[in-house]
């Protein structure tokens, strides 16, 4: 079924006593990203047959990716054409060339301009090469041709995590037209990634102003992932104000965010919604709401009171249990149950109440890592554990990670390998590549392959220290990764056919994979859609029924504690032993490429991490444990 996403009264949405911008919340980002897509079509085909020029106004960044190739597909397949459309881009770092390859130029002709037959003359993009004397008389220029064109018809917008919209960081003012900004750290920091660390990310960009956006006839802002959920609760349903510019967009008459269930949790009506409406209490939800209402009151939940209930608009819940203590007492027990020192299943015993089986008590098992560390990162206390009580663990690396070793740390490596070598021409022609690469160049496949072999053997220091032998530990350097670039490919068939041939090979009883959907183009996400397209592909195999699939979480954010089906205890040694097989991969212990806005290192971030769901369980009136590793089912 389609979904119109259009909104032209404002204010008529369904809730209306916390949010304040008209939104649509998808199930995922693929889905939304074709409905708005089409919204771009059906305007560029109203706008031809009134032989009209449509004025589009765009944006770059992750989240319009899809929407691009949506309209792409329709000009190929279905005939769209782009030569009545004129475009106006956002913003444009500075100074940037064209040419770079982290130039928004650059960006969108790769994933729009490029293929379709939009003519050279209709595209606009801010010049991040322009003298800086210019710019000035430049965004005056850039305001002036967009009002020749009649405005904008059409604008589209991602969200940074600043609550910028375009570049207009915090402190922009709602009457601010183009013109060139500093950028606020966060958003340097969110780019890093792109640019191989903070310190390439330009300090300064161009961008359209507030009142430019806010001229556009017509706003759809996209936003993916739970990364984006608090900017999104804040700018929906918070005050207007200048600390998170997009509040601005409240007083547009006709603008929609669209947003996939991650970037909504935060939002009352999805986080909360017994305070907005009456609601039907689900097993899950009747959860949730106990949890939260503990964390609210701060008393454990076998603490909670018939009055705790009913004036946090949650007296229709307590009629379904007649109590609260029939209510807590059965909440209590769901947590307990979660709880499991025997991730595989505890042998001979009633697992009646226990989240995994006891059959078979050996049991087969492929963990999956989109990284080559994210499996001692993110659940090294439970691998630690299956792998003592006896299972057959196999770990799958699904990439190879080359591109998050550092050059420094690459010729560090290859300089032992010359002095132990001799002046050996492969090992030199490396150093030469490494010491004559330019910025932003691709790293030669010699340098790729040294990256790639120094992150596997730092990941069989890990599993030999973990009790794993070699022939257990799978390097399946899906072709997605294998770009040489931050940008990777799209999933094909041959990903998709290492992934099946691995899992039928082993036939295994348990699965666990990264269950990070924050960002929909990241490597964590495509890894886990190309599990997902595997089992698709494989559940109708006989041992597919006995086989189950968990999904644990990484470095950068935890499963909430409702979402939690099983969760596995770790002892203040687990922890060490755990902090330990984090340390075989010294090519990301110090100064990381992706490190994000968290200056701790990973294992850090992983102890904290643990030691804090650890606390909520405390808090909630379970045991005291040093730390919890949480797991939640995939039903395939």
């Amino acid at each position: 079924m389609k979904v119109n996403i259009e909104h032209k009264e404002a204010g008529k949405f369904e809730e209306t006593r916390f949010e304040k911008i008209h939104n649509v919340i998808f199930e995922n980002s693929d889905e939304a990203s074709i409905i708005v897509a089409e919204e771009i079509a059906n305007l560029i085909r109203e706008k031809a047959e009134l032989n009209e020029k449509c004025v589009l106004g765009l944006a770059t960044g992750s989240s319009p990716i899809d929407v691009y190739e949506e309209l792409v597909r329709m000009h190929y397949e279905e005939g769209l054409s782009f030569k009545n459309v004129v475009t106006f881009n956002l913003d444009e770092y500075y100074p940037m060339e064209k040419e770079n390859t982290q130039s928004y130029w650059y960006f969108m002709h790769e994933h729009l301009f490029n293929h379709v037959d939009i003519l050279p003359e209709n595209i606009n993009i801010p010049d991040g090469s322009i003298e800086q004397d210019d710019i000035h008389q430049y965004c005056l220029d850039y305001e002036l041709k967009i009002k020749e064109a009649g405005g904008l018809d059409f604008q589209l917008l991602g969200i940074g995590r600043t609550g910028h919209i375009g570049f207009n960081e915090p402190g922009s003012h709602f009457n601010s037209g183009t013109r060139n900004i500093s950028l606020d750290h966060i958003t340097r920091v969110d780019a890093s990634s792109a640019f191989l660390g903070i310190d390439n990310v330009p300090r300064v960009a161009i961008t359209m102003g507030i009142s430019t956006i806010q001229k556009s006839k017509r706003i759809v802002l996209l936003a993916w992932g739970i990364n984006k959920a608090s900017v999104i609760k804040k700018t929906i349903e918070g005050n207007i104000t200048s600390e998170v510019p997009a509040t601005y967009l409240q007083d547009h008459s006709n603008v929609t965010f669209v947003l996939d269930k991650g970037a909504s949790q935060e939002l009352t009506r999805i986080k909360t919604p017994w305070l907005v409406r009456s609601c039907e209490w689900s097993d899950d939800r009747t959860l949730k709401a106990s949890v939260w209402l503990s964390g609210l009151v701060k008393k454990s939940i076998l603490k909670l009171t018939d009055s705790d209930y009913n004036n946090n608009g949650m007296s229709n819940l307590l009629i379904e249990y007649s109590s609260a203590y029939n209510l807590n007492i059965q909440m209590f027990n769901k947590l307990q149950h979660t709880i499991t020192g025997w991730p595989g299943g505890k042998p001979k015993a009633d697992d009646t109440n226990r989240p995994e089986r006891k059959s078979p008590s050996k049991k087969r098992i492929i963990i999956f890592s989109p990284h080559p560390d994210d499996d001692v990162i993110s659940m090294g206390g439970t691998f630690d554990r299956l792998v003592e009580q006896g299972h057959d663990v196999h770990i799958a690396y699904q990439t190879s990670g080359n591109i998050a070793v550092s050059d420094t740390e690459a010729i560090k490596f290859v300089e032992v390998a010359l002095a132990l070598n001799g002046e050996n021409s492969k090992f030199k022609k490396i150093v030469d590549d490494l010491n004559n690469k330019k910025e932003y160049d691709i790293d030669t496949v010699e340098v790729r392959q040294l990256k790639s072999l120094i992150r596997r053997k730092e990941s069989l220091g890990a599993t030999r220290y973990l009790g794993v032998p070699d022939k257990n530990v799978h390097f399946l350097d899906l072709p997605f990764y294998e770009t040489g670039r931050v940008k990777k490919d799209k999933l094909g068939k041959l990903d998709i056919k290492i992934m099946t041939d691995i899992i039928s090979g082993i036939k295994p009883h348990q699965i666990y994979a990264a269950g990070d959907l924050a960002d929909p183009h990241g490597t964590h996400k495509v890894s886990l859609d190309a599990l997902f397209k595997a089992l698709a592909l494989l559940k109708t195999e006989k041992y597919m029924d006995d086989c189950w699939v968990w999904l644990y979480r990484g470095a950068w954010h935890e499963w909430d504690i409702h979402e939690i089906e099983m969760v596995v205890p770790m002892s203040p040694d687990q922890v060490l032993k755990k902090r330990q097989a984090i340390f075989y991969h010294q090519s990301q212990k110090d100064g990381v490429l992706f490190q994000g806005d968290d200056s701790r290192e990973f294992w850090m971030r992983a102890e904290d991490r643990n030691k804090m769901t650890a606390k909520k369980y405390n808090d909630l009136g379970l045991a005291d444990y040093a730390a919890l590793e949480a797991f939640r089912r995939y039903h395939f």
